[in-house]
C-alpha cells in the first residue's frame, strides 16, 4: 500500500492584484471610487485621479489606507495634455510602472433631444470623451509596449449600442470610445497589452440622482435581476477584467446591466 504523502499544501495566497499599480481616472466618486477601493482591497496600489473633488478623493485614499491598502490622490484634468503628463509623472514617482489603467473620467452632458442640441455642446461631449482617453493612453501605452504587458479598461455605457431619447451626445461619445478601444486592442495585442470596455446599465450614482424613484423602479423591473446597479457592481466587473484570470480577454464589450440588454 502506497504511503500517504506527508507534504502539506500551503493555504497562503497572494492577493489577486498583488504588486499591481492601477490608475483610475475620475475616482473621487461613484463608479471610480468604488473601483479604486475594490482594486486596493485585492492588493493593488491605486492612483486616485480627480479634478475638482479633492475632499472626496482624499476620503477614498483614507478608506483604502485604513483597510491596509496603498493609494495616492493626484489632481489632473484629463482633458489637459500638460496635466495628464504631470499625472503620469507623479504616479510613476510614487509607484513606478503603471500596468493597468481604468478610463473612467467622463465629461458631463445635457439630456435633451437632437433638435434641441447645438453643435458646440454636442462637440464638447464627443471630443471631451475621446480626448481624455487618447491623452491618457498616449502616456501609459509606450511603457507598456516596452515591458510587453499592460491592461486598459474603459468605462462606457449600454447606451452606446442601445440609445434612448435625450442621450444622443452621451451615446455617440461612448460609441466612439468603444471603437477607440477595439482599435487599441487590435494594435496593442501583439505587445501583450489587453484593452476592454465595460458597459454599465443604469447605476445608482450622483449622475442619476435626477431620476425619480419611480423611473428607477421601472428600470429595475425590466432587468432579469430586478434591481438597479450599484457602483460596486461595476467595480466587480473591472476587477474581473483587471485580473490575470482574464488574461486571454481583449477587445471585449462587457455589459453590466442585470441582464437588461443581452448580447
Amino acid at each position: 500500500m502506497a504511503e500517504l504523502s506527508t507534504k502539506t499544501v500551503s493555504t497562503t495566497h497572494q492577493p489577486m492584484l498583488a504588486n499591481r499599480v492601477i490608475l483610475v481616472t475620475g475616482a473621487s466618486r461613484g463608479i471610480g471610487a468604488a473601483t479604486a477601493k475594490l482594486l486596493a482591497s485585492h492588493g493593488a496600489k491605486v492612483i486616485v485621479n480627480y479634478n475638482k473633488s479633492a475632499r472626496e478623493a482624499n476620503a477614498v485614499v483614507e478608506h483604502i489606507k485604513e483597510h491596509g491598502g496603498s493609494a495616492v490622490a493626484i489632481k489632473a484634468d484629463v482633458n489637459s495634455e500638460s496635466e495628464v503628463k504631470k499625472l503620469i509623472e507623479s504616479s510613476v514617482e510614487h509607484y513606478s510602472f503603471i500596468d493597468t489603467t481604468i478610463l473612467n473620467a467622463s465629461p458631463s452632458f445635457s439630456i435633451k433631444s437632437f433638435v434641441d442640441y447645438n453643435w458646440h455642446d454636442f462637440e464638447k461631449k464627443l471630443v471631451g470623451e475621446l480626448k481624455s482617453a487618447f491623452l491618457i493612453c498616449k502616456e501609459v501605452v509606450p511603457p507598456m509596449v516596452q515591458k510587453r504587458k499592460g491592461n486598459i479598461i474603459a468605462i462606457s455605457t449600454g447606451l452606446s449600442r442601445h440609445p434612448v431619447s435625450g442621450f444622443i451626445a452621451h451615446s455617440s461619445a461612448k460609441a466612439a470610445l468603444d471603437a477607440f478601444v477595439r482599435s487599441l486592442a487590435f494594435e496593442l495585442g501583439p505587445h501583450g497589452i489587453r484593452v476592454n470596455v465595460i458597459a454599465p446599465g443604469l447605476v445608482e450614482t450622483d449622475a442619476t440622482a435626477f431620476m425619480s424613484s419611480e423611473q428607477k423602479d421601472a428600470f429595475a423591473q425590466a432587468a432579469p435581476l430586478r434591481r438597479v446597479a450599484m457602483p460596486e457592481d461595476i467595480a466587480g466587473a473591472v476587477l474581473l477584467l483587471a485580473s490575470s484570470e482574464a488574461r486571454f480577454i481583449t477587445g471585449a464589450y462587457l455589459p453590466v446591466n442585470g441582464g437588461t440588454q443581452m448580447v
